[in-house]
């Protein structure tokens, strides 16, 4: 594991196209899994009336045992590739999958986007796809899936390959970096094996497309940043807080402080995937224990940093947008909530700067009184409480956000410019 290097990967795509089922196939197939749990869920899915959904339940029985409490870092499973030692992200199956899938895509370095075979793009294969550039995924791979469900017929894939290559264009993709792979991840077909049910694909495999990624860059030579993804109690260890480290690196015993309050604390010990660690770098997942503080101290969303550069705290910052999914207009005054990192903030839209074409770039108004779905704005936001923001030339890491209202996400975007908390 040491000498691989760490790529986070999360699963995208519409509900019900095979997400879960992809990565369980996954798992199982490089061996993180082993066949009598499989033989075990297979038994579950049975019973439960849902055939087929035993490599689904891979994920889902995680989420069951974490919910519960059992274990830290489970909501993250672990898969090794020739080259990689991939990190699978995001819990399928979540009420609230988008929100997930934002902090989870903002978290990746890479995604796969599994499309149904039989019933191609729909409306969130779509808006993943548009999250997964503004979110700073440079790297994505497609699953069509479900080529059982078509009879393997290469037409129907090609049909299928067509809308998808439009919509990654459309969305900023450079299709010759791109991998479109006919699969099957209930029946095992170009997964890790070759599909014997298409001898007409000739192309990677998942796992060999997943060896064949260009390397992940690692900021590692930035100041240490570490959202707070979540914060835990645990009996005999006290509070443990878990994240990704986004920059640089952070080593036990080291002196931090936690924004935006500024409270000072001090690095006790650092766990990855249960073992112990001295210290760790950009990309990796962990749980760590702090000297210093009290269990109120700490909140998902806060920022880990350096005593000697912490993170800035907004005033009010300029950002781009685009606006995914919006029932009416946007406008100044609007309060909706942003989700940065893995904060979650009510920020005012104060002004509308420009309005732009979302393919372009090109400016089309200036300071338009509203904008609606499809636009691409630069605005002006003014969070209601403290908030950790960077820009995107200082740390993109943290510059990237979603806004959510009514249940939805109605824009994503990233900060381009800001002016830091006296």
């Amino acid at each position: 594991m040491a000498d691989k290097t760490h790529v986070n990967l999360v699963t995208i795509g519409h509900i019900d196209h095979g997400k879960s089922t992809l990565v369980g196939r996954l798992l199982f197939d490089t061996g993180a899994v082993r066949e009598e749990t499989m033989r075990k869920l297979k038994d579950e899915a049975k019973l439960k009336k849902k055939e087929t959904f035993e490599f689904a339940f891979v994920m889902d029985t995680l989420k069951e045992e974490r919910d519960r409490g059992v274990t830290i870092d489970i909501a993250f499973k672990e898969f090794n590739t020739q080259k990689y030692y991939y990190t699978v992200i995001d819990a399928p199956g979540h009420r609230d999958f988008i929100k997930n899938m934002i902090v989870g895509t903002s978290q990746a370095d890479i995604a796969i986007l599994a499309v149904s075979a039989r019933e191609g793009i729909q409306e969130q294969t779509k808006e993943h796809a548009y999250l997964s550039k503004i979110l700073g995924i440079k790297q994505i791979i497609i699953a069509i899936n479900k080529m059982d469900a078509v009879e393997y017929k290469q037409e129907r894939f090609n049909e299928v390959k067509a809308t998808v290559e439009k919509l990654l264009q459309g969305v900023g993709y450079n299709l010759e970096e791109v991998e479109i792979i006919p699969v099957s991840a209930y029946k095992g077909d170009n997964i890790k094996n070759k599909s014997e049910n298409m001898t007409w694909y000739t192309g990677k495999t998942i796992v060999e497309a997943l060896d064949n990624i260009k390397p992940v860059e690692r900021p590692i030579d930035k100041p240490l940043r570490l959202p707070i993804q979540d914060v835990y109690s645990i009996t005999g260890v006290g509070t443990v807080p878990v994240g990704r480290v986004e920059t640089g690196v952070m080593k036990s015993n080291q002196p931090v402080v936690i924004m935006p309050a500024g409270t000072k604390a001090e690095i006790k010990s650092i766990e990855m995937h249960h073992q112990a660690l001295t210290e760790a770098k950009a990309g990796d997942n962990i749980g760590f224990n702090l000297r210093g503080i009290g269990k109120g101290d700490i909140k998902k969303g806060d920022v880990i940093c350096p005593t000697d550069n912490p993170a800035t705290v907004a005033e009010e910052f300029t950002a781009q947008i685009i606006v995914l999914n919006h029932p009416t207009v946007i406008a100044p005054g609007y309060t909706p909530v942003f989700h940065i990192h893995t904060a979650q903030v009510t920020c005012t839209v104060t002004e509308i700067l420009k309005k732009m074409d979302p393919k372009t770039g090109q400016v089309i108004q200036d300071n338009p009184e509203y904008i609606k779905t499809g636009d691409a704005a630069i605005i002006k936001v003014k969070p209601t409480k403290p908030v950790v923001i960077e820009t995107q030339k200082d740390l993109p890491q943290l510059s990237r956000f979603a806004i959510r209202d009514m249940g939805q996400t109605v824009a994503a975007g990233v900060c381009i410019d800001l002016v830091a908390k006296k």
